[in-house]
C-alpha cells in the first residue's frame, strides 16, 4: 500500500507538472508515504536504534515544505503565476 502511495506521488510529479503547487503536493505525498512506512518498519523491529529515523525524516519534510512554499511565493511575485511552463531558469 505504501509503495503504491509513493508510486502515485511520483507519477503525479512526472506527468502533472503544470503548477508548482501540484508538484509540491506530490512531493509531500511521497514524503508522507515514506514517513509512514519508516515508522511502521521501526515499530515492527522493536528497536530503539531506528526510533529516531521517522522523526528525522519528518524534520527534513518540514524543511522541504517551507523551502517549497518560499519558492512558490517568490515565483508568484516575480512571474505572476505558479505555472511551470512559464518559468525560464536561464533568466534572472
Amino acid at each position: 500500500m505504501f509503495f503504491s502511495m509513493f508510486t502515485l506521488g511520483l507519477a503525479g510529479l512526472t506527468f502533472h507538472r503544470t503548477h508548482l503547487l501540484s508538484a509540491l503536493l506530490c512531493l509531500e505525498g511521497m514524503m508522507l508515504s515514506l514517513f509512514i512506512a519508516l515508522s511502521l518498519w521501526s515499530m515492527q523491529l522493536n528497536s530503539i536504534n531506528f526510533a529516531t529515523s521517522p522523526l528525522i525524516l519528518l524534520a527534513f519534510s518540514a524543511c522541504e515544505a517551507s523551502v517549497g512554499l518560499a519558492l512558490l511565493v517568490a515565483t508568484a511575485r516575480t512571474h505572476g503565476s505558479d505555472r511551470l511552463n512559464t518559468l525560464n531558469l536561464l533568466q534572472c
